[in-house]
């Protein structure tokens, strides 16, 4: 079996942290926000066993905060890693009006990492395909993925890196309850569609206002989207913006439900193919851990994550 990066080694310090005391505040906060990073990234790769001995990783380069992020931080843990794999930065040129293409591959010939671009005309056939004002990023999202997994296999890469952070997947389970009626979320790790290669997400644990603030020290040449970037009121906003809200009124409410993610307890649910209800006896022993309804249950707040004093048992 190939053997996982041992987070103990992902955890540990970079060599800048080792400088002189005597730093600036934005110095000491660029090399702390790093950290956090590089550790929090390292978790969730050694969580979800992402990255092994031998993987030749793919990861997607769109041209914003989360790809580039995604690429610096992979490259630093890649450089200090027990096990050696590799990294092929590929972006996708979808011939968007306007796109500046020579500044990825310019960037990633500075960083001297192997890397493709890969054009193919995905634009006009969504233009095409979708009328105006409609959102276009379902077309969109179908025609890259499908794209991506040829270059993967043409690249030879078993593994597909994509930029998805903590909000994002706290936002997609959200657009799937609302609006979808299932309680589904984005995972960190998942076979692909076609079940060739497997897809991780190793920005999971990370929090979007940390890849700003990355993006804005690292000076990331950012580039904008035009096709689904530029649309008004898409549900995605509209839950990002609630959650934002959230966090802003309720310290803390992010990190809870993003735990819950991981804390899932299907006994307490609804779905009977998750837990067998129509089968349920009664045993006349006590369950050590108790069968409290969710109304009866009461909440201590976590440490440091108040909820703003509101209550959260029922009357």
């Amino acid at each position: 079996m190939n053997a996982p990066i041992a987070p103990a080694v992902l955890n540990a310090p970079t060599d800048a942290a080792a400088g002189p005391s005597a730093r600036s505040k934005a110095e000491r906060e660029a090399l702390k926000l790093e950290k956090r990073l590089c550790r929090q990234v390292g978790q969730a790769i050694a969580d979800f066993n992402m990255i092994e001995e031998g993987d030749r990783v793919m990861v997607c380069l769109s041209g914003g905060k989360d790809s580039y992020g995604l690429l610096d931080i992979l490259m630093k843990l890649q450089a200090r890693a027990p096990v050696r794999f590799e990294l092929v930065a590929v972006n996708l040129d979808q011939k968007q009006p306007g796109f500046p293409a020579e500044i990825l591959p310019a960037y990633l010939q500075e960083l001297g990492i192997e890397h493709h671009i890969e054009t193919q005309d995905t634009y006009s056939i969504v233009k095409a395909k979708i009328p105006e004002g409609k959102t276009t990023c379902s077309l969109c999202s179908r025609l890259r993925r499908g794209i991506l997994y040829s270059v993967a296999r043409r690249l030879k890469c078993n593994k597909i890196a994509l930029g998805h952070h903590r909000d994002d997947m706290l936002q997609t389970f959200f657009l799937n309850m609302f609006f979808g009626g299932k309680l589904k979320g984005m995972p960190p790790k998942l076979t692909s569609d076609n079940g060739e290669f497997i897809v991780i997400r190793p920005l999971a644990n990370v929090a979007e206002k940390d890849l700003i603030a990355w993006a804005e020290h690292r000076q990331f040449p950012i580039i904008p989207c035009n096709l689904c970037g530029s649309q008004e009121n898409l549900q995605r906003q509209v839950i990002g913006e609630m959650l934002r809200d959230w966090q802003k009124k309720h310290p803390g409410r992010i990190e809870n439900m993003f735990t819950a993610l991981q804390n899932v307890v299907p006994s307490h649910l609804m779905d009977a193919g998750l837990h067998d209800f129509k089968n349920l006896k009664a045993t006349g022993v006590p369950d050590d851990n108790g069968d409290k309804a969710f109304d009866e249950e009461s909440f201590a707040e976590p440490v440091g994550t108040p909820f703003g004093g509101v209550a959260l048992v029922s009357a």
